[in-house]
C-alpha cells in the first residue's frame, strides 16, 4: 500500500492502549511516512514500537519499503496494480530485573527480592533481519457505482529466531500470511459504503474480521467517517473519524466479547490515529486516502 493515495506524500500517527484496567497496560505506538516519486516507484518508512507487561518487553519493528506501481490497465489507466517489498530491523528485549521466580517465593513471607534464583537467562535482547512482501489492486474509475479492492502479503519471510528460547530448540517466528479485500460502493454523490475482510495466518493461529464504515459528505472540506469491524471470537471494534480538509482523524475502540473477556472484565483497548495527505502543488484531494478508507 505504499504511495497508494491520491497525494504525493503520507504521513500517520497511530496509539493503542489495551488491558490497562486489570495490569500494567500494553502500550503501542507507530509513525509511517510514504511518498510517490512520479516514477511508477513509491516509498516509505514505518516504526511501531511496544511495550507489555510488568517484565518491561519492548517489541520494535523498523522498515523501509518500496512499490512498483506501474502496472495499470482499464478505461484511462483507473486499475492499478502495486507490487512491494519492505525490509528492515526486528528489535525485542526485556528487564530480567523486572521478573519473580518461583524459588523467590516463601510460602510464608512471600516474594523475596533479595533470594539468588536458580534459573538463568543468557539473552535479553536481540536484533534480526526482518523482510516482508506484498500486492495490491485497486479499482480507481471515478465513474463506477463501486471501487473493488484487495491485497495479499507475507511477512517474515527471513524466519527470524525467538531469541529468548534454548539455542538446542531452535524455534522461528512463522510467515505470517494475510489477505485483505472490499468494495467502496457510492451510494450517492455524498454517501458512500466500503465492507472489507481481514484474514490472517501465522503458525497455527489464525484472525478473522469483517467490517463497514460509511463516509458522509457534510461539506466541500469535512467528512464523517462511521463503522465497525467484528474479530470473529474475539471482539467488536466500533469507529468513528473525522476527516477536513487533508486531514484525517480517528478513534475506535475494542469491546472484547470473547470468554477470556466475559470472565476478566477490563479487557478492553482504544485506540486513535492521525493522518495527513499533501500535495506539493497544494490542490486539493479527488479523495481522501488509500481504497481503505
Amino acid at each position: 500500500m505504499t504511495g497508494v493515495m491520491d497525494g504525493d506524500y503520507r504521513i500517520t500517527g497511530i496509539y493503542r492502549n489495551q488491558w490497562s484496567d486489570i495490569m500494567t497496560p500494553f502500550n503501542t505506538a507507530g509513525f509511517s511516512a510514504d511518498f510517490t516519486t512520479g516514477k511508477n516507484l513509491n516509498i516509505g518508512a514505518n516504526f511501531m514500537n511496544q511495550t507489555a507487561g510488568d517484565a518491561g518487553y519492548k517489541y520494535l519493528n523498523a522498515y523501509a519499503t518500496i512499490a512498483y506501481s506501474g502496472v495499470r490497465f482499464g478505461q484511462d489507466n483507473n486499475q492499478q496494480i502495486t507490487i512491494g517489498i519492505q525490509a528492515g530491523l526486528l528489535s525485542r528485549r526485556f528487564d530480567p530485573a523486572k521478573f519473580q521466580f518461583g524459588d523467590q517465593w516463601n510460602p510464608i513471607t512471600g516474594y523475596n527480592p533479595g533470594a539468588t534464583t536458580a534459573d538463568v537467562i543468557t539473552q535479553t535482547s536481540s536484533s534480526v533481519l526482518d523482510v516482508g512482501t506484498g500486492l495490491s489492486y485497486f479499482d480507481g474509475s471515478p465513474d463506477k457505482k463501486a471501487n473493488f479492492f484487495g491485497g495479499i502479503a507475507a511477512f517474515h519471510l527471513t524466519k527470524p529466531q525467538d531469541p529468548f528460547v534454548s539455542s538446542s530448540v531452535k524455534k522461528f517466528l512463522p510467515v505470517r500470511y494475510v489477505f485483505h479485500g472490499g468494495a467502496r460502493i457510492n451510494v450517492s454523490e455524498s454517501v458512500s459504503v466500503t465492507p472489507n475482510l481481514l484474514f490472517m495466518q501465522q503458525g497455527t493461529a489464525q484472525e478473522k474480521m469483517i467490517g463497514l464504515f460509511g463516509q458522509f459528505r457534510a461539506n466541500d472540506y469535512t467528512d464523517l467517517l462511521l463503522g465497525a469491524n467484528y474479530r470473529v471470537g474475539d471482539a467488536i471494534s466500533p469507529y468513528v473519524g473525522v476527516a477536513f480538509q487533508n486531514f484525517v482523524v480517528g478513534a475506535n475502540y475494542d469491546v472484547n466479547i470473547s470468554d477470556m473477556g466475559k470472565s476478566v472484565p477490563g479487557t478492553n483497548s482504544l485506540e486513535i490515529s492521525l493522518t495527513y495527505i499533501g500535495r506539493k502543488s497544494g490542490k486539493p484531494l479527488r479523495y481522501l486516502s488509500c481504497p481503505r478508507l
